[in-house]
């Protein structure tokens, strides 16, 4: 287990983690995934602590990880369903984390379809000294951080499976292709990504669903990040290929002509992937509309697809975040 200080008591973004905190993630990521590789797949590191599951919109792989990563730890979990809550008798958002923290909660993870929830519900409970650290498990157009920590795991350990570390990135290039507009995942990820001298991350998409403005995220990091509108040039010698969720709900914004007009231009297919390097792995972050971002022959592929793993990553990664929060020890 890393013995480097951890400072953050709430993680609501990535922007400001330094290099010391990723590689103090992904050694206690890669301790805890010895731990799920045992018989008894439990330790008792955050014993008599209860961990809050505030889940204001649907999800499958966040939500059950973080529940799973928990119990894992030993913790006591509450888990909260908006449609069977006071919520829907006009109880504010504030008001259900404030009930949640007078029944012992001591850590809890928000995801809501708005950016910025899990920051008031931060800053509320810094107001009231609660010692109750934040997660944000995904916020509206903002930020995804724990997602952005798996997949950075997951390249880690293909690079050097036995010492995940960030360092392992120089060098490497990695595509990001999609829906970046939308993507709180590409946020976090712009974050991690380019958080390592010599990396280089190509965001590659439509006009209208990669715009200018991402470029300013790329500045003054300390690896480069580049923009294409074509996708052959962010897939040219590419050692990894994320492929993201194309949002249905905007085809009737007129963003995009259709599904179909997409996979032609920028679905990844086998094809396509001629032009990485043989090596070259996949990943999507999910749920994935398969033939539409990626083909499903490839998502199904041992020989290139990391999704299964990117799934079995986030439980480790979870456990490290929900430990180094919670000050746990074994």
């Amino acid at each position: 287990m890393s013995t480097t200080s951890w400072t953050h008591r709430h993680i609501i973004s990535l922007e400001s983690f330094t290099p010391a905190d990723y590689d103090t993630v992904l050694q206690t990521a890669a301790s805890f995934r010895e731990v799920l590789s045992r018989r008894v797949k439990k330790v008792p590191t955050l014993q008599g602590q209860v961990v809050t599951n505030l889940f204001f919109e649907p999800s499958t792989r966040t939500r059950s990880s973080f529940e799973l990563a928990a119990k894992r730890l030993s913790a006591d979990t509450l888990n909260f369903a908006p449609g069977s809550s006071s919520l829907t008798k006009g109880e504010t958002i504030l008001d259900t984390a404030k009930t949640y923290l007078a029944m012992g909660t001591d850590l809890m993870v928000i995801r809501h379809q708005q950016a910025g929830v899990p920051l008031a519900i931060a800053n509320e409970m810094d107001r009231l000294q609660s010692g109750v650290g934040v997660l944000n498990a995904g916020d509206g157009q903002h930020e995804h951080p724990s997602q952005a920590l798996l997949d950075l795991f997951t390249i880690c350990l293909v690079l050097d499976p036995e010492q995940p570390r960030l360092d392992l990135l120089a060098g490497k290039k990695i595509a990001i292709v999609g829906d970046v507009l939308h993507s709180r995942v590409a946020r976090s990820n712009i974050w991690s990504l380019t958080a390592a001298a010599g990396a280089e991350l190509h965001l590659a998409g439509p006009p209208t669903l990669l715009p200018r403005l991402f470029e300013a995220m790329g500045q003054n990091r300390p690896g480069k990040m580049f923009l294409h509108w074509n996708l052959d040039p962010a897939l040219e010698n590419a050692d990894f290929v994320m492929t993201l969720r194309l949002q249905k709900e905007r085809m009737s914004q007129h963003l995009l002509p259709s599904g179909r007009e997409y996979h032609q231009q920028f679905g990844i297919t086998r094809d396509r992937l001629k032009l990485c390097k043989p090596t070259v792995k996949v990943m999507h972050p999910g749920p994935v509309n398969r033939g539409v971002e990626l083909s499903s022959d490839l998502m199904d592929s041992p020989e290139f697809s990391l999704v299964s793993q990117q799934v079995t990553s986030g439980v480790a990664v979870r456990m490290a975040l929900l430990y180094l929060m919670g000050g746990g020890k074994i």
